[in-house]
């Protein structure tokens, strides 16, 4: 078990709320439009965004990159804002717990062919839409169906 697992484990025991992070990886098809990548996990094989236990040293954005490479095999741009939070229950080994985590936009400049866990888990890419019917958790459910992917800025030149 990593370290900070074993310490949201014991925060978790105390009544305290624990935290994760996560990212939404997206990008534009050739017709402008949003589509999001999902992940399965590795133990039941749902779909999911790449997420994780905060990282020392790491801000949750920083983190949340690094999960997405490592989870769903994608470089790219972070999103400085988060886009969201959503909670869920954990399973633990003898109890459930309640984590709140912090999702961060991730726009994919670069897919992996090979990335450390792509032996244990498939991506797919999905419409917001499609992508929210297939992911358990209600909350974020509802913030991949009403995803608000901020437009470039384009300044008038004078």
């Amino acid at each position: 078990m990593a370290a900070p697992k074993k310490k949201a484990v014991r925060k978790a025991k105390k009544g305290d709320r624990i935290r994760q992070v996560a990212a939404i990886p997206f990008r534009l098809n050739a017709r402008g439009d949003i589509e999001v990548m999902l992940v399965t996990s590795r133990t039941t094989r749902r779909f999911i965004v790449p997420k994780g236990w905060p990282m020392k040293g790491k801000n949750g954005r920083k983190a949340a990159t690094i999960e997405a490479q490592e989870e769903a095999g994608v470089l790219g741009k972070t999103l400085k804002q988060p886009a969201g939070i959503y909670s869920y229950w954990k399973r633990l080994a003898n109890r459930f717990v309640r984590v709140d985590v912090i999702v961060y936009l991730l726009e994919v400049t670069e897919e992996l062919g090979n990335w450390q866990e792509a032996k244990r888990r498939q991506r797919a890419w999905l419409t917001p839409a499609d992508a929210a019917m297939l992911i358990d958790e209600p909350d974020l459910s509802t913030l991949v169906k009403t995803l608000k992917v901020p437009q470039p800025v384009t300044v008038d030149q004078a």
